[in-house]
């Protein structure tokens, strides 16, 4: 959105059928939206750990951004504060802190590239790879650890499911990364999914 008003407009109005529970404005100022313990119409269609519905068991949390620019340090610092309320009164681990565009992959893209991610992780917040982990490039292994982490695989024909499976971890731990499936996806998120296994192998 252009600006807070038109985030908290859009959020407040039934018409969008979309809303979260918590908005984090430009100046880090925290606007509560829904109450935590009511449903908000935050994720949409996706799911995560191989459960959809995730509107009825997440707390939804905006923050104010065009989506190409780096989030302001008074926005990170309101959201980590937060973050470490809900996640301490809930008991959430760091694992299942997700972006949209985790959960709806090939669909959402948000929060974008110039989300950091990594300072979340270095706080206990979320999760990230130890990178120095490479493994041989095999769509197969990718995929089935991605799934494990948590990801499910996109609808579609085999390589654009894969391309948009990519996309989205990316997006999140390697936002720099060009190309095809290379040796250092795997290795992240084969270790990912061996620290942080939302669904357990079968």
């Amino acid at each position: 959105m252009d600006s807070d008003e038109s985030a908290l407009y859009r959020l407040s109005m039934p018409e969008y059928e979309v809303s979260c529970h918590y908005l984090i404005g430009g100046n880090g100022r925290v606007y509560r939206m829904v109450d935590e313990k009511m449903r908000a119409w935050h994720a949409g269609l996706g799911s995560w750990g191989g459960r959809g519905d995730v509107n009825s068991r997440s707390i939804g949390i905006e923050v104010s951004n065009s989506g190409t620019e780096p989030y302001a340090a008074v926005q990170m610092e309101a959201l980590e504060e937060l973050l470490k309320d809900i996640m301490s009164r809930w008991s959430i681990p760091p694992e299942g802190v997700i972006g949209h565009s985790d959960l709806a992959v090939g669909r959402k893209a948000d929060p974008g590239p110039k989300f950091d991610w990594r300072r979340l992780a270095l706080s206990g917040l979320s999760v990230w790879p130890d990178t120095r982990h490479r493994r041989t490039a095999c769509a197969i292994g990718f995929v089935e650890s991605a799934q494990r982490f948590g990801y499910e695989l996109p609808e579609g024909p085999g390589d654009r499911a894969l391309s948009n499976l990519l996309d989205a971890f990316r997006l999140r731990f390697r936002p720099w990364a060009r190309g095809p499936l290379g040796d250092q996806d795997v290795g992240a998120i084969e270790n990912l999914a061996a620290r942080w296994p939302c669904r357990q192998q079968k």
